[in-house]
């Protein structure tokens, strides 16, 4: 299987427990990942958001495999007013 076909049987549903492995080094279910399962773990999960998840995080993976960091701009900008849910000033907290 090549890598393209491989990140396609990727559901979301496994992405998220590929992330959940890949950050505390443990299944969902409590199983512990061997040092190999770790690094497999995170390469999918790279892989997974270089070639299919479109996300606004700060931190990813692009398509050639480099590390993406968005700027304070570039973020803000994904977070306009359209999208916010709430909005409060210092004296209604």
């Amino acid at each position: 299987m090549n890598i393209e076909n491989l990140v396609k049987t990727i559901t979301p549903e496994l992405f998220e427990r590929l992330q959940y492995g890949a950050a505390t080094g443990k299944w969902p279910d409590g199983t512990v990942l061997s040092d190999e399962q770790k690094q497999q773990t995170v390469q999918l999960v790279m892989l997974y958001q270089a070639k299919v998840a479109q996300t606004n995080e700060q931190f990813t993976i692009g398509s050639n495999g480099e590390m993406v960091q968005k700027t304070k701009a570039q973020l803000q900008k994904e977070f306009t007013a359209d999208n916010e849910i709430a909005r409060f000033s210092e004296h209604d907290l």
